[in-house]
């Protein structure tokens, strides 16, 4: 009889990067034991792969430029059974990985992790708003029970691929919602910390440019 092909049964970590060599280091040492780090070189002009490869990470290099492009090319060179999607920036904290995994054990299709700031000042009022207003309407347009569009995430591989391509900037995050609700996804939020970064600049909230950026795509997903 012909053998069943598995998959490994572990948990890949897309981390998608562009110029974080400062905070990456913080973030791959507090990976949870026997979580694979795929760190996506998204154009970093700093050393962001040096560093990634000194904390035996996997670098991938993903030319074209946005967030969604990189985390595709990690989900791509993925080859284990589950996939998680995590900030290189260090705001967010490996440790609470396990717990969006346990869910998907449990059944769901995907896991999200819904940001809680550990002190006040983290999160910029207008992302904060901005989060809030696009989440309520993926709970009552598309009838999603989340309440962010947060940057941590675990499903499985051939789910996330099922999908198709899927937006290549800051859309990406909330188009992945928007298509798992159409397929009828088993989709749950998980309370994660938030805190500030461990180094560099936000490519959202550092700058009015990003803001702007960020909101463009998310109109360009939701209309």
């Amino acid at each position: 009889m012909p053998t069943e092909h598995r998959e490994p049964a572990g948990v890949t970590v897309v981390i998608p990067c562009r110029n974080e060599a400062e905070a990456l280091p913080a973030v791959l040492a507090a990976l949870p034991a026997g979580y694979q780090p795929i760190v996506v070189d998204n154009g970093s002009t700093d050393d962001t792969a040096a560093v990634a490869t000194g904390y035996g990470a996997r670098v991938v290099t993903e030319p074209r430029p946005g967030y969604g492009a990189a985390v595709q090319a990690g989900i791509a060179a993925a080859r284990t059974e589950l996939v998680a999607v995590l900030d290189g920036d260090g705001s967010m904290d490996p440790g609470e990985l396990p717990r969006l995994v346990a869910e998907i054990r449990a059944g769901a299709d995907l896991a999200v992790g819904r940001r809680r700031p550990v002190s006040g000042g983290i999160w910029p009022w207008h992302t904060r708003l901005g989060n809030r207003v696009v989440a309520r309407r993926l709970r009552h347009r598309y009838g999603l029970p989340v309440h962010d569009i947060g940057a941590m995430r675990v499903a499985p591989r051939r789910r996330l691929e099922s999908l198709g391509r899927l937006h290549d900037r800051f859309g990406y995050p909330l188009e992945l919602l928007v298509r798992a609700a159409a397929a009828g996804w088993d989709v749950r939020e998980v309370d994660i910390s938030y805190r500030a970064r461990a180094g560099g600049r936000s490519k959202v909230s550092g700058s009015a440019r990003g803001s702007l950026r960020a909101t463009r795509d998310f109109l360009a997903v939701l209309r």
